[in-house]
């Protein structure tokens, strides 16, 4: 059984630094790839950043330059580095992995989720 548990969130300033992480159980994570979504309240999941089977990161607009993903296959553990965070709520931040070899940049290529864990970026 595939489980995934987010971990690393908290309250942070705006401009500070958090890393989350993402423990995978039950499936050897360098065989998959492996994404971060957050969701704000009220509005839809968003694709935040992605490491590949094959060791390619992939970002969206709004993280590039500021996130950095990684991926530890010893500890079955992907990170998500985020550096000048921005006050934009409380969104909760979602780790994923999908089973097919398209690389994850939506919902639809992830087949398993964790729970979530929520940031807070104050102003």
């Amino acid at each position: 059984q595939v489980q995934l548990v987010e971990s690393g969130g908290g309250l942070v300033q705006a401009g500070g630094s958090l890393r989350l992480s993402c423990a995978a159980s039950g499936v050897t994570t360098s065989m998959y790839n492996m994404g971060w979504f957050r969701q704000a309240p009220g509005k839809e999941r968003e694709f935040v950043a992605s490491f590949s089977c094959t060791g390619n990161t992939y970002y969206s607009d709004s993280v590039m330059g500021r996130f950095t993903v990684s991926r530890d296959s010893a500890k079955n553990t992907m990170y998500l580095q985020m550096n000048r965070l921005k006050p934009d709520g409380t969104p909760m931040y979602y780790c994923g992995i999908g089973e097919s070899l398209i690389a994850i940049r939506s919902d639809a290529e992830v087949d398993y989720w964790g729970k979530g864990i929520r940031v807070t970026v104050s102003a």
